[in-house]
């Protein structure tokens, strides 16, 4: 049985935990407002551009003149996988099913063959997934410095994945993050980028049958369009992961700082049970010797 004082000195360690865990919790609740509103406001220029996209690549699919973007290269052996996850964790399991969903893709591409390469945005994905597919890591891209995810962040990881593609070093690339859909509940979400994934006929036509023109003609804007929709699609991703991240970290923290409540309560008990039981015996002992006197 433990003593008075290494009860009393985890007691004392409980509620310093619980103080962290509550502060910790106020910071994400209060980060979460921005990030969610941020993710909300990505959203229809995301979707959008995406309709734009698909409707501009129906007309082109399976033309010789379709950009290598659209159309690929040919080949589906080589598949990168850009895995974003947080830098920091104490955030759940919002780390752990992002990289539960790519392991699944890996295992199912390495099982028909293909060769795996692997891009990872964030530092707790690269540690987690290291351990098992090290190999076949090339980069990882960490924003332990940035405060608040910008364009120009999603630019770069943009303009790595199109030079891997141009260079003839990836044939698929695929994107894995969480999309955001309230403080309890993550998505993980697996979006191929290149070449883009075409919907059903049905699903590419547009609302009252209406017949849009572009101009210039359709070549000209993919040519311009399709690299911009990757930077695009990322800086999405990054988006919804911050506000998913700080959904999760929160909850985490919650949970956290009511399990450290109620092991307050237990400790305190058998403390108090402890206590009372050592006065009890105190005082028999001082009955016994007043007696045998």
């Amino acid at each position: 049985m433990p003593s008075l004082k290494s009860l009393r000195l985890r007691i004392n360690s409980v509620k310093s935990t619980q103080k962290i865990t509550k502060a910790m919790k106020m910071v994400a609740a209060s980060r979460l407002r921005r990030a969610q509103e941020a993710a909300e406001a990505g959203r229809p220029f995301a979707e959008r551009m995406e309709r734009v996209l698909f409707n501009l690549a129906g007309k082109q699919a399976g033309s010789d003149s379709a950009p290598a973007l659209m159309s690929g290269t040919g080949k589906d052996q080589v598949h990168l996988l850009v895995v974003a996850t947080a830098e920091r964790g104490l955030c759940g399991a919002f780390n752990s099913s992002i990289v539960r969903l790519a392991r699944r893709h890996i295992e199912d591409l390495l099982r028909a063959g293909k060769t795996v390469k692997i891009l990872c945005v964030g530092r707790k994905g690269r540690d987690q997934l290291r351990r098992e597919y090290g190999s076949m890591i090339i980069d990882t891209i960490e924003l332990t410095g940035v405060k608040r995810v910008g364009f120009n962040h999603a630019e770069q990881i943009g303009e790595r994945i199109l030079s891997l593609f141009a260079h003839g070093e990836v044939d698929v690339v695929t994107l894995f993050y969480s999309r955001f859909k309230s403080v309890i509940s993550q998505i993980p979400t697996a979006q191929q980028l290149i070449p883009i994934a075409l919907p059903a006929a049905e699903a590419q036509a547009d609302v009252g049958g209406a017949i849009p023109e572009y101009e210039p003609d359709e070549e000209a804007i993919l040519a311009d369009i399709l690299p911009r929709n990757v930077s695009v699609q990322v800086y999405r991703a990054l988006l919804e992961n911050a506000a998913s991240e700080q959904g999760a970290r929160m909850s985490a923290m919650d949970n956290a700082t009511r399990n450290a409540g109620e092991m307050i309560k237990k400790l305190t008990i058998s403390y108090n049970r402890q206590r009372q039981a050592i006065i009890t015996k105190e005082l028999i002992e001082i009955i016994s010797g007043a007696e045998a006197v």
